[in-house]
């Protein structure tokens, strides 16, 4: 008997037993008083005999087969290793019992139990990763180069990337994979926002500028929408732009574990690629108008580069540039002599653009009405020219117009806003506070919280949207009609005795998009706090019943237009005098749906006079008589109206 037999049992013997385990005859007389409980008194009748056979082999001898033994040899061996489990089995049932007891089987996983629809789903998330990571790198940023052939392109960073992704180990892989998909998320919102950009202001979005755009956006949702409108897209917004980083991320992750799965075949089909597209590059391929090799993405970072340089170097160029002034030293008496005792009105229609009066469906309705108050002007005793400017703006944006035709700057970007008015550039509504003969005040509708600005131009006072004194509903947008501006106007400073001509800027917002619901002009004595707009504005057009239709959008914007130029000159003639001056204009065109997208930059802008010298100061301009400007009338730059005017009407330039 072996020397293990008069040993106390192991305290492993719970778990593993030996493999032939040797049972004493009698229980010794002795028993260890910290023997465990689990081991029995007597072995199970059950135990197979060969329960009580002390193995002599090595343990791992009933294992070992030769590679050189016969076929009956290796049957042994394997009846060794059964008969080896079995022992093992009986011993643990024999041990703990309680502790052994047959679990229950495992359950298999979904993708065991069907692994056909699994590879299919498999298949499925991986080529629609494939297909989100191809549009994000063949994604235009321009609406009109959005169709299918740009899709059906060979991207050189694709080739480049799988290249990149296959050499890496799993975690550096991983890593850059994950980076990877957030770039292409980058990139794929910014050409998102350049779709934006260039459908409503016909320009990319500018990564440093344009971001204040975004509250104004916010705003112009709750004005359009409701509050809770605006919430709802604000986080329909944010959720789209989560989901495509998330999305991205995953995509290209997903992607770059395929190749290093199929290492070999992705390698040569990196390498197929790669010389396809070395050949159709050089040889200047084409499919359906479209260089099939292409580098969209590449391009596009570097342009946005380009971008984001000229940007930082056009502001500090501006900064010298808005210190130049030819008439920033002239005297105040020197300064627009000729229109001394004159009321100056200077307006700006919202939107009013070039499109309105030559567009096939807007330009009927608009020409008749402008024709027809031409007529009224000329009962009423004025007279008018008309011609073109080119706006710094497109679509939207209105502040850089305004401040482009006041400053006599060319105010294209968020930037030049900025340095202008943080400056003192001499404005045109700046030249009359000057002189100190006129009051000068504004009507700004539109401004919803306090304007800093109104300094910049020179302004006594200005009343925005809160100091108005209007108790009807809003038009969209817009606060309030323009028919009750002017009407607050009236009542607020025209009307009122004064020792002082007034000098004013009026901003009209009545055709601010998305044109509807439009008020409608009533008469004068009407308006009153402007609660008699509450049936109107409730019997108007919704803006979604119009502003997605093509068609529909222009005629309601035409309708905006014939209504903001009805209110106006109709104001001019009931409360207007012989010294009445006016000059107003378009700020913009409108955007790409109303205005075409190839429109031009091009506003109409009017002079109207009851004193016949005011307009033959003018006579060199070559202007249209009346208020439509036709073909032949002149197109100047916005920026070059301010001296224009300065000098037509007396006023000494000292470089």
């Amino acid at each position: 008997m072996s020397s293990t037999t008069n040993s106390h049992p192991s305290p492993d013997l719970d778990r593993t037993p030996p493999k032939e385990p040797e049972l004493p005859e009698t229980a010794p007389e002795t028993a260890p008083e910290t023997a465990p409980e689990t081991v029995p008194e007597t072995a199970p009748e059950t135990a197979p005999e060969a329960d009580s056979t002390p193995t002599q082999a090595a343990p791992d001898a009933d294992t070992a087969v030769d590679e050189n033994a016969p076929v009956g040899a290796d049957a042994a061996a394997d009846a060794d290793q059964d008969a080896s489990a079995d022992v093992t089995t009986d011993a643990d049932a024999s041990l703990g019992a309680e502790e052994t007891a047959e679990a229950p089987p495992a359950v298999r996983g979904w993708r065991a139990k069907h692994p056909g629809a699994a590879r299919s789903v498999t298949c499925t998330v991986t080529s629609l990763a494939a297909v989100l990571v191809l549009f994000a790198l063949l994604m235009p940023n321009e609406p009109d180069r959005f169709r299918p052939a740009v899709f059906l392109r060979l991207p050189v960073e694709a080739i480049f990337g799988a290249a990149v992704l296959m050499v890496l180990p799993k975690t550096l892989r991983l890593i850059t994979a994950v980076l990877a998909g957030l770039s292409l998320g980058a990139m794929t919102v910014l050409n998102l926002l350049d779709l934006g950009f260039n459908e409503f202001l016909g320009r990319g979005f500018n990564v440093v500028l344009d971001w204040v755009l975004f509250d104004d956006a916010r705003t112009y949702l709750e004005d359009s929408m409701g509050k809770a409108g605006a919430v709802g897209v604000v986080i329909a917004v944010i959720a789209l732009v989560i989901a495509v980083f998330a999305l991205m991320a995953l995509s290209v992750v997903r992607l770059a574990n395929l190749l290093a799965r199929h290492s070999g075949r992705a390698t040569r089909a990196t390498l197929v690629a790669g010389t396809v597209w070395v050949a159709c590059s050089a040889l200047g391929v084409q499919f359906a108008g479209v260089q099939f090799a292409a580098r969209s993405t590449a391009g596009a970072v570097q342009n946005r580069v380009d971008r984001v340089q000229a940007t930082l170097k056009d502001e500090a160029e501006f900064a010298k540039i808005a210190k130049k002034d030819a008439f920033a030293k002239t005297p105040p008496d020197q300064l627009v002599p000729d229109l001394r005792g004159k009321d100056v009105i200077f307006a700006f229609i919202e939107s009013y653009g070039r499109s309105a009066i030559e567009d096939p469906v807007t330009a009927p309705g608009v020409d008749a009405t402008l024709d027809d108050k031409t007529a009224a002007l000329t009962k009423a005793g004025y007279a008018a020219r008309s011609g073109w400017l080119t706006s710094a703006t497109y679509g939207g944006s209105s502040w850089l117009g305004h401040s482009t035709f006041l400053s006599g700057l060319w105010i294209s970007n968020q930037a030049r806003y900025r340095t202008v008015t943080a400056g003192e550039h001499l404005t045109l509504t700046g030249a009359f506070q000057r002189t100190g003969d006129w009051r000068t005040v504004g009507i700004m509708p539109g401004v919803q919280k306090n304007w800093p600005e109104g300094k910049f131009y020179g302004l006594d006072n200005v009343y925005d949207s809160r100091e108005l004194g209007y108790k009807g509903p809003k038009f969209s947008w817009s606060t309030m009609p323009d028919q009750y501006a002017l009407s607050a106007y009236q009542r607020l400073e025209h009307g009122k005795k004064r020792d002082k001509p007034l000098m004013s800027e009026i901003i009209l917002t009545s055709s601010h998009q998305p044109w509807a619901p439009i008020p409608k002009t009533i008469p004068w004595d009407e308006v009153g706090d402007g609660s008699v707009y509450e049936d109107i504005q409730k019997d108007g057009k919704k803006a979604s019943d119009v502003f997605y239709d093509s068609t529909k959008v222009k005629e309601e914007y035409g309708r905006s237009i014939e209504y903001s130029v009805t209110s106006l000159i109709d104001y001019v003639v009931k409360y207007g005098d012989k010294n009445t001056v006016l000059v107003f204009l378009g700020d913009h065109q409108p955007l790409a749906r109303v205005s075409g997208d190839d429109a031009d930059r091009d506003v109409p802008i009017s002079i109207v006079a009851h004193d016949k010298s005011v307009l033959d100061k003018i006579d060199g301009w070559n202007w249209t008589e009346g208020l439509k400007p036709d073909d032949t009338a002149p197109v100047w730059r916005m920026d070059s109206f301010r001296d224009r005017f300065l000098t037509a009407y007396g006023s000494t330039p000292h470089p």
